[in-house]
């Protein structure tokens, strides 16, 4: 039985109508409290409740050992305050940020609305957080206290106070501060919520920051480059370049979406506007299609060559099958994880291993890109008879 799905999730979203970015920081303020007390009995019970291992679900990616294929995806901890926790929830890896140089507030609240029609959110934060000095201190405490189990990447974004054209040494600072300190890092240049970010996926302006970075990169950190969904399949191809140049360990498709098509919403509570009339990004079911295109585009231009970390509408076992065999090597949630709540990956992870059974695999390295590796097989078995 899920008390989440059941009592909690109606209680806080139907009756009393908790505001959506204060019952976000209560739950990180829970995670960063259990993240202090690892060896506690409920953390055990977590593990025990929420965790599935099996080595079918294993993958050696980029030097890293992950082990399950679903992380939680940046914007969800911003500050690494609950970074030794996610591993105990099931995860199998975990982004934190986006952190900036600069500390910074975001935009004036309400910032953050659920759509339950849509199953989707819309955020318009604008990269709060407390800088990358304070997570820097942050991330070299908890590393001598504790033992990673999974890999930790840290999200990185452009500081609204930093002018576009001194962006890739923003970008370079906060790196230099937390190169030791993440197992990857994430160029984030596809927020829709600071002023001009999206301008940095220009091919020319991503190239300075990716320069930069991997000058300073000398221990050869991973690092990802993070691409809105709204992009034309051109703008998609210069980055798959620039990613093959500067020898970039992959791509994360997707940010969050600015379109609003398809919406059930009508009226946002909070607001009294419609979704239409609502800065920010939409995140969740309505996000999932579009993704996955994204997805299936990359797999195809790159012949599955540069690894895809696939965001965006994944609820289910059914959802993160379908990024995996589009040719996605790793998957994230967050829009999903606070609708389904805590149990949802372990579900997701059961699925998955049906889905392998299914399909006569015996890992989940096996799936990536199946889509286009059975349709290849399927052409050449056409020709064979011709």
């Amino acid at each position: 039985m899920d008390i989440y799905q059941l009592a909690i999730r109606p209680l806080l979203f139907n009756v009393v109508k908790t505001d959506s970015e204060w019952l976000h920081q209560q739950t990180i303020r829970s995670f960063n409290w259990l993240s202090q007390t690892p060896a506690s009995w409920i953390n055990q019970r977590l593990k025990q409740s929420l965790c599935l291992y099996d080595s079918r679900l294993e993958q050696n990616l980029f030097g890293l050992n992950f082990p399950n294929p679903v992380g939680l995806a940046a914007g969800f901890d911003k500050d690494g305050v609950a970074a030794g926790i996610w591993s105990n929830l099931g995860f199998g890896f975990a982004e934190l940020g986006t952190v900036t140089f600069h500390a910074q507030p975001g935009n004036p609240p309400p910032r953050l609305f659920r759509l339950p029609l849509d199953k989707a959110a819309l955020n318009r934060m604008g990269f709060n957080n407390s800088g990358a000095a304070v997570m820097a201190a942050r991330l070299a405490q908890e590393k001598h206290e504790l033992t990673r189990s999974i890999p930790i990447g840290i999200n990185l974004g452009k500081s609204k106070v930093t002018p576009l054209e001194a962006a890739a040494k923003d970008y370079l600072d906060s790196f230099c501060l937390l190169k030791d300190l993440g197992d990857y890092f994430v160029v984030n240049v596809s927020s829709p919520n600071t002023p001009g970010l999206r301008s940095l996926q220009d091919a020319s302006m991503l190239s300075a920051i990716l320069d930069l970075l991997q000058q300073e990169n000398i221990t050869h950190k991973p690092i990802f480059v993070k691409i809105a969904p709204d992009l034309s399949w051109e703008a998609i191809a210069d980055i798959i370049s620039l990613a093959k140049t500067y020898h970039l360990a992959g791509i994360i498709a997707t940010n969050t979406t600015i379109s609003r098509d398809g919406l059930k919403t009508q009226v946002i509570d909070q607001t009294g506007k419609s979704p239409q009339e609502e800065a920010g990004g939409i995140s969740g079911e309505p996000l999932r299609d579009r993704s996955t295109e994204v997805i299936r585009f990359i797999w195809q231009q790159t012949q599955g060559q540069i690894p895809i970390i696939g965001v965006g509408g994944i609820f289910s076992g059914e959802d993160a099958w379908e990024k995996i065999t589009a040719g996605a090597s790793l998957i994230q949630v967050y829009t999903g994880w606070i609708y389904e709540g805590p149990l949802m990956v372990r579900r997701i992870l059961a699925g998955l291993l049906s889905k392998l059974e299914q399909s006569g695999l015996n890992s989940i390295n096996d799936a990536v890109g199946l889509e286009f590796k059975n349709q290849r097989r399927q052409e050449a078995g056409g020709r064979r008879q011709e």
